[in-house]
């Protein structure tokens, strides 16, 4: 039965990381800025767990100046919406086989 129940992915599964792509799965690009403030991160927090989801291909950071104040801007790509949708159908899966025990 064991076999049954799907591996979620690790790297969306952690709580940080979860609730960046989560934001970021509207379709919408966020700023940095509007990202640490919904999820309540440190600048530093947000970073690091912003590059792994970049490093994995999940997300792209976009690095532009309004200005002169530097913005940096989060989207989440192609892969990044699958990795999620897959996640989410994970998540379901593993539910309704709970709830069949």
């Amino acid at each position: 039965m064991v076999g049954q129940i799907p591996a979620l992915d690790g790297l969306i599964h952690e709580r940080a990381r979860l609730a960046i792509v989560t934001a970021l799965a509207s379709g919408e690009s966020r700023t940095h800025t509007e990202l640490r403030d919904l999820l309540q991160l440190t600048d530093g927090n947000l970073s690091v767990h912003a590059r792994k989801l970049e490093d994995a291909g999940y997300l792209v950071c976009t690095k532009e100046f309004a200005g002169r104040t530097p913005r940096t801007s989060y989207r989440l790509t192609a892969e990044g919406r699958q990795a999620f949708d897959r996640y989410l159908a994970h998540l379901e899966q593993l539910v309704t086989t709970m709830r069949r025990l």
